[in-house]
């Protein structure tokens, strides 16, 4: 049987400063509008003539839009963990608006380890996460805290 998690690092793999780095992503005019126009119809992610004339001067992905980059940078290479990527909360902003044209990637960090004292299978690891563009501006960051399980047990008895 070939054992599915070999690729992924579980949270003795894991230590403080461990960095990774996403694939990445263009983000075109189309994708900001059809992502804001079913879930955040606001002006200045669907028009380019409201948006001109908004706080952003210009057409501007969702912040959700951006999470929902992140998430799926992350999942497709930008943070290996084992079990998936289960979120037990973090934090969000958002210090520059993702624009259209704007090639994403994602560079993470291990900032925190936590073993849980009463589930001895696995921990939390606190990871920052900064979505940049091409430009290596950053347009999100994301501080997550993730549960994360222990490698299992490798000896038979």
């Amino acid at each position: 049987m070939v054992n599915e998690t070999r690729n992924y690092l579980f949270l003795d793999d894991l230590h403080v400063g461990q960095t990774f780095t996403s694939p990445s992503h263009r983000l075109d005019a189309e994708q900001i509008k059809r992502f804001a126009k079913e879930f955040d119809p606001q002006p200045f992610h669907l028009d380019e003539n409201a948006a001109a004339q908004s706080l952003f001067a210009g057409l501007a992905a969702s912040g959700w839009h951006t999470a929902a980059l992140t998430m799926r940078l992350l999942v497709n290479g930008g943070a290996p963990i084992a079990g998936g990527l289960i979120g037990a909360g973090g934090e969000i902003a958002w210090p520059k608006p993702t624009r259209p044209g704007d090639e994403l990637h994602v560079v993470s960090e291990v900032m925190e380890i936590i073993p849980s004292r009463s589930k001895p299978d696995r921990g939390i690891v606190v990871l920052r996460s900064e979505t940049r563009n091409h430009r290596g501006e950053v347009v999100q960051v994301l501080t997550s805290k993730l549960v994360v399980p222990r490698s299992p047990s490798t000896s038979v008895s």
